[in-house]
């Protein structure tokens, strides 16, 4: 019953956390967003500075403070903060209720550890789903 309730006021969600580029599927409305799947970080720091396209264009042009990463290698999780913070940015970019979560499903690769299941998941709930 209250799953039914959640999903009149609440946005589902499909995530392909790629190495290169992510995409995110929003019901009814298709792929909302495609993005290259890298963060810019304050060096020495986990402070975002910017995600996604905007994070690319700053690849060799920003000055040595800050570092551009790719948070997913070979399709899993290198780093699981990083990647945290890719997830929010690409949930709250196309989900804008505040008052309920949207319902999530991340794409992984058939081949990955029970491990690597448990951190794509615990990244999207601490991320806001």
């Amino acid at each position: 019953m209250f799953a039914q309730l959640k999903s009149l006021f609440s946005n589902d969600i499909g995530i392909d956390l790629g190495t290169a580029n992510s995409l995110v599927y929003v019901r009814d409305q298709g792929i909302v967003l495609r993005e290259p799947s890298v963060v810019a970080i304050q060096a020495g720091t986990t402070n975002v500075l910017a995600v996604g396209e905007e994070a690319k264009r700053m690849l060799g042009r920003t000055p040595g403070n800050i570092v551009a990463i790719r948070p997913m290698k070979d399709g899993v999780i290198a780093d699981f903060e990083i990647t945290e913070a890719m997830l929010r940015h690409f949930i709250q970019k196309v989900h804008h209720r505040k008052l309920i979560a949207p319902r999530v499903v991340v794409a992984v690769p058939s081949g990955i550890t029970e491990v690597e299941k448990r951190a794509v998941k615990d990244s999207a709930t601490h991320a806001g789903a």
